[in-house]
C-alpha cells in the first residue's frame, strides 16, 4: 500500500466516523439538558447534566410505560426472527434441493414479495377477519409476512454452497427428511442464521409504522411509540424526548456493533454458487 493509498483511507475512515458519531453525540447531549435548554436544539455542551433525573422520570413516565414497550418489541422480535429462521431454511432448502415444476412459481412468488408494496394489500381487512388486529401474535405474522423472501432468498444462496453428498450420505445411513434437514443442513447454516438475527433483530425492534397501524392501544405499545409519550400538540419535552431516543438506540446499536463481522461474512458466505 502506498503513502497516498494510506493517508486515503485514514482520511475516509476520520469522515465517516465523524458522520456516525455526530447524531449519536447531540443526542446524547439533548438528553443531559433542562427542558428549557433541550427546546433551543443547540449541538452543544450541556450546562447543568441531568442524567439520572431524565433517565427517571422517562421510565416511569405513563405508569412505567417504556417498560412495557420493552417487553412487548421483544417479544414480537424473538417471535418473529424464530419463525423467519424455521421457515426461511425450510423453503429455502427445498428451492435448492428439490427440483420440480413448481420450484419457478414459488420462486417468483418470493420474489414478489420483495418487489410488491405491503400497501397493495389490505392488512387490516384480512387481520380483522382472522381476529389477529390489536394483537401481539398478529404483529409477529406480519412481521413475518413481510420479511420471509429475504430470509429465504438469503437460505437459498447458502444452501446452494452445501455439497449434496452430505444428504446422500445421510440418506443412506437412514435418515428421514426431517432428521436431514435440522441435524445436517440447519447446523451448517450458522452464518447465514447469525446474520439474518441481526439484521431481522434490528429492523422489527426499531420498526415504527407497523405496529402504529396494527398495533394501537396503550397495552400494546412498542419502543418505537413511546417516542409520543413526550411531545404532544401543545408542549413537548425535548430533553426526555431524546432521552428516551437514547434508550431505544442503544440495544441494536450494540447488536450491530458486535456482530458486524458476523453481518458482513453472513451475506457473502452465499455468492460463491447460487
Amino acid at each position: 500500500m502506498t503513502p497516498r493509498q494510506r493517508n486515503t483511507g485514514l482520511i475516509a475512515t476520520a469522515v465517516a466516523t465523524v458522520i456516525f458519531i455526530t447524531p449519536f453525540l447531540y443526542i446524547f447531549f439533548m438528553a443531559m439538558k433542562t427542558k428549557k435548554e433541550a427546546a433551543l436544539f443547540l449541538f452543544s455542551w450541556p450546562s447543568e447534566w441531568h442524567f439520572w433525573a431524565n433517565l427517571t422520570e422517562v421510565i416511569q413516565a405513563r405508569n412505567y410505560m417504556l417498560l412495557l414497550a420493552y417487553f412487548n418489541s421483544t417479544v414480537i422480535t424473538v417471535g418473529a426472527v424464530t419463525m423467519l429462521i424455521i421457515f426461511g431454511a425450510m423453503v429455502g432448502y427445498v428451492l435448492q434441493r428439490r427440483q420440480s415444476g413448481w420450484n419457478r412459481v414459488i420462486y417468483g412468488l418470493v420474489l414478489a414479495g420483495l418487489i410488491v408494496p405491503p400497501a397493495v394489500v389490505p392488512t387490516i381487512w384480512v387481520l380483522q377477519g382472522l381476529g389477529l388486529f390489536k394483537t401481539i401474535h398478529g404483529m409477529v405474522l406480519i412481521q413475518v409476512a413481510y420479511g420471509l423472501a429475504f430470509s429465504v432468498l438469503l437460505y437459498r444462496s447458502f444452501i446452494g454452497t452445501i455439497p449434496r453428498d452430505l444428504d446422500e450420505a445421510a440418506r443412506i445411513d437412514g435418515a428421514t427428511p426431517w432428521q436431514i434437514f435440522f441435524r445436517v443442513i440447519l447446523p451448517l447454516l450458522k452464518p447465514v442464521t447469525v446474520t439474518l438475527i441481526v439484521v431481522q433483530s434490528i429492523a422489527i425492534f426499531n420498526d415504527f409504522t407497523n405496529p402504529l397501524y396494527y398495533l394501537p392501544g396503550k397495552d400494546n405499545v412498542t419502543v418505537q411509540l413511546t417516542l409520543f409519550n413526550f411531545q404532544t400538540q401543545f408542549q413537548s419535552q425535548f430533553n426526555l424526548l431524546f432521552m428516551n431516543i437514547l434508550l431505544v438506540t442503544i440495544p441494536p446499536l450494540l447488536v450491530f456493533i458486535f456482530f458486524n463481522r458476523q453481518i458482513v461474512a453472513g451475506m457473502t458466505a452465499g455468492g460463491v454458487k447460487g
